[in-house]
């Protein structure tokens, strides 16, 4: 069944109660289908992490959740404290998302090409208490990484990790899918709406520097539930997600509606064109969620006709998407999902001329143009000529109390509720049509990746005086980094000895 005129009605009545959690959602499909396979791995698996691709029925899933839920309170995690999250896009990372939530804790996914600078500094920020990942991602070691992080974290207790060969001092989770049943976490008593507490936590990136970002269950549901309806996706789809996790699309787009729809997830580790038809024609999946610059090379070629129904595209520079091509086939759908940072997304179907639809001043409704819609939100302009957004699925709420909300820089909402994403943009004084002009001034975005540009030249000084990294445009990243430097070897070097991203250590190629 299409969700339709009776399922918004649903969706805006679960919203506007807005008392269920995210784990809540999950176990409503489990009750509904618990036979039904819930999560399949990547068929390349192997090459990713090690060991064998897994299919999970939501009988299963709930079960290997609560395992996770219950190891993690028995290592001594207390209510609402941290738990950063690096690891493959695999079924792994699902259940150890939905197992931190389901132990009262709080996720915090860490962007996978993070290595041990940025993530001491994000795990400091935030007083984190534990870190999971996967032994491996491909050929880079992220169980010895997790270990080297947590000598320099004072408040890490904890480093769990999935695979084969886990450092001394890692507490494995593989062994919790051959485990029987056991007993369920404890429960979780909330003196007010367990909704409204934080779920996860997700950085951005101001001109002063990374930026955490707090959002409740209810803003994650609100969100995924936006996309959910604009892209009209049916009941007990089979959706195929290449998004990681360490991001509000990765969350909200990727994750949230298949929940919601009580679906089957295969998830796709980007980024392999051959592995992902593949998985289109094995799973007969109806929706595809990738990049907006792969959803329009696929639309071209029409390699996703048969099972596919609607393409999610997520824009992650969502000023080049007015100028983008023409979606001309009847056949499968597309939906344009303009990510806003860690803002805000918000979702528009293509009409029959093919054009993305043009944004505007006001009220967000998700689907577009039904009676009873579900508002999702609100777009402004602020006083600075930038873009902002409010409603339910913008972040309200401060971080807990334990971690130091005060410090800076951090995300603000302004007294009217309206979040500045730092997108110029321009709005049409005959139309009302707004056109995002650029991308946020100081930061630079390359794909899911966003880096402050005056921190950038200063890391590259660190190294060598005379050394520069620049922002380039990219037909497909949206932009990439180009450096230059006298010795680009010894600038490679020194960058990869400080454990930067590797983007800025390739931006100095030889």
């Amino acid at each position: 069944m299409i969700l339709g005129q009776s399922s918004v009605l649903h969706m805006a009545q679960v919203a506007k109660a807005g008392r269920a959690t995210v784990d809540e959602i999950f176990c409503r499909a489990a009750t509904r289908r618990p036979d039904a396979v819930a999560l399949i791995d990547p068929p390349n698996r192997a090459a990713i992490t090690g060991g064998v691709p897994r299919r999970l029925t939501f009988a299963e899933a709930d079960r290997m959740i609560s395992a996770v839920a219950v190891r993690l309170r028995r290592l001594g995690l207390g209510i609402d404290q941290v738990v950063g999250i690096q690891m493959a896009n695999t079924v792994d990372a699902v259940v150890t998302f939905l197992g931190i939530l389901r132990a009262g804790l709080i996720a915090m996914p860490l962007p996978l090409l993070w290595r041990q600078a940025d993530c001491v500094a994000a795990l400091n920020r935030v007083g984190a208490k534990a870190l999971i990942v996967s032994g491996r991602i491909g050929a880079v070691d992220h169980c010895e990484l997790a270990m080297n992080i947590a000598a320099e974290v004072f408040h890490i207790r904890h480093v769990g990790g999935f695979g084969d060969s886990l450092a001394d001092g890692v507490t494995g989770f593989d062994d919790l899918y051959a485990a029987p049943a056991g007993e369920p976490p404890p429960a979780i008593n909330r003196a007010v709406n367990p909704a409204a507490h934080v779920a996860a936590i997700t950085w951005d990136v101001a001109p002063e520097g990374h930026v955490p970002v707090a959002r409740s269950h209810f803003e994650l549901l609100a969100a995924g539930a936006a996309i959910t309806l604009e892209a009209r996706v049916e009941q007990n789809a089979i959706i195929l997600n290449s998004l990681t996790l360490p991001s509000l699309a990765g969350i909200a787009v990727g994750i949230i509606p298949w929940l919601l729809i009580g679906g089957t997830l295969a998830l796709h580790h980007p980024f392999d064109d051959e592995v992902l038809l593949q998985q289109v024609r094995e799973e007969q999946c109806a929706v595809v969620i990738v990049p907006a610059p792969v959803a329009l090379q696929l639309g071209e070629s029409g390699a996703l006709r048969g099972s596919v129904k609607t393409i999610v595209a997520a824009w992650r520079a969502p000023e080049r998407m007015a100028a983008s091509a023409d979606w001309n086939d009847p056949e499968v759908g597309l939906v344009d999902v303009p990510v806003f940072g860690e803002t805000g997304v918000f979702a528009t179907r293509r009409g029959g001329d093919g054009r993305p639809v043009p944004l505007a001043l006001g009220a967000l409704t998700a689907p577009r143009g039904v009676s009873g819609a579900l508002h999702v939100g609100e777009i402004a302009c602020t006083e600075a000529g930038t873009l902002g957004l409010r409603g339910p699925a913008v972040p309200k709420f401060s971080l807990p109390p334990e971690i130091d909300s005060v410090a800076t820089p951090a995300f603000a909402v302004g007294a009217d509720g309206l979040a500045d994403t730092g997108f110029p943009c321009v709005v049409d004084a005959t139309t009302g049509a707004l056109t995002v002009s650029g991308p946020p001034a100081g930061i630079v975005g390359v794909g899911g990746y966003r880096f402050a540009e005056q921190a950038l030249d200063a890391l590259a000084a660190e190294v060598a005086p005379d050394g520069r990294i620049a922002p380039q445009p990219d037909a497909l990243a949206g932009q990439r980094l180009a450096g230059s430097a006298p010795d680009a070897a010894r600038m490679r070097e020194g960058l990869a000895a400080r454990g930067v991203n590797p983007l800025i250590v390739s931006a100095f190629a030889a």
